[in-house]
């Protein structure tokens, strides 16, 4: 192994109430990190970021650092022009961070991150085409085919969460109605819960009486949990949420034929809840099933720190040519 392939790299997964960061290695091991909450203004992101690179060089010659941002990026990922949850608006992160750090930049999507991080030391390795499907309080999404990821024209692919799946349905942060993430995502847990409590009395159900005292105490975690203990309402809930995202998946493989899926984000930890009614949902939906070989639906494995760790390795690709 050459010594800027197994150079350390800094990746940051920027999220909109904590920024955390990583140094990894050439193996995609996490060797140290640091966090703090995520600044409020461009300015004050930009002061965090080099806080912590300063923080993390202090104990590790960092040769780059890559950044994993939940957004839309240019399709040369030099520029952050919307990221719903942070400041940035049109803003030429890339070049900033550069100037600021006196360190190359990487600049990529966090879905994106998570799957290369997959595709180099996770569940993917040695997958030609594959999704990753990031659940969490929306969708993220990605394609990888070829060992490369897909764009699209504009930079901006895929946005599979924001498939209409129910015309005139809930309405979605994104300005639409019914899209698949307002169904199968862990802010539709919430919505569905409420829904259902309201439909059905699930007598002796713990969840239930919690929604209907006090709707915005529950969140999707508490849910699962719920589903977790056998509660007759959550259980409810995630079959409904399975039934679903088996539907979304369908429609993503009639459209692509992926060898595999991968589902990661935070919803993924509870998967052994709904795995199952997934793939039987996704099998039973998908056209010319029995004739045709099926996607293989799994889980991603390397948890919350995927975006960061894949986002290090792109950053480790400025430096080892």
């Amino acid at each position: 192994m050459t010594e800027t392939s197994n150079s350390l790299t800094v990746g940051f997964d920027i999220g909109g109430t904590n920024m955390r960061a990583a140094v990894v290695d050439g193996e995609g091991r996490i060797v140290d990190s640091r966090s703090l909450r995520s600044p409020r203004d461009a300015d004050g992101m930009g002061e965090g970021i080099a806080r912590l690179v300063d923080l993390l060089s202090r104990d590790h010659e960092i040769a780059a650092v890559g950044v994993a941002v939940a957004g839309f990026l240019d399709p040369a990922c030099e520029v952050v022009r919307f990221a719903p949850h942070l400041p940035w608006r049109d803003a030429p992160v890339r070049a900033a961070l550069e100037e600021r750090l006196g360190l190359p930049v990487r600049l990529e999507h966090d879905a994106n991150s998570a799957a290369w991080g997959e595709y180099r030391f996770g569940a993917a390795r040695g997958v030609d085409t594959w999704v990753l499907f990031a659940v969490g309080t929306g969708i993220g999404a990605t394609l990888m085919t070829g060992g490369e990821i897909f764009r699209g024209a504009y930079g901006t692919a895929p946005e599979f969460g924001h498939l209409t799946v129910v015309p005139g349905g809930r309405p979605c942060p994104c300005g639409k109605l019914g899209c698949l993430e307002r169904y199968c995502s862990g802010t539709a847990l919430t919505d569905s819960a409420v829904e259902m409590v309201h439909r059905r009395r699930f007598s002796g159900s713990a969840l239930a009486a919690r929604v209907r005292r006090d709707p915005s105490s529950v969140d999707g975690l508490q849910i699962m949990q719920a589903a977790r203990q056998g509660d007759a309402a959550g259980l409810a809930v995630v079959e409904e949420f399975a039934s679903w995202l088996g539907r979304g998946l369908s429609i993503v493989s009639d459209i692509l034929d992926p060898e595999l899926i991968l589902l990661g984000g935070g919803v993924s930890r509870d998967a052994d809840l709904y795995l199952e009614q997934t793939t039987e949902q996704f099998s039973s939906q998908i056209v010319g099933t029995g004739y045709r070989p099926l996607a293989r639906v799994a889980t991603a494995e390397l948890g919350p720190d995927a975006g960061m760790i894949g986002v290090a390795d792109l950053a480790r690709g400025l430096v080892a040519g």
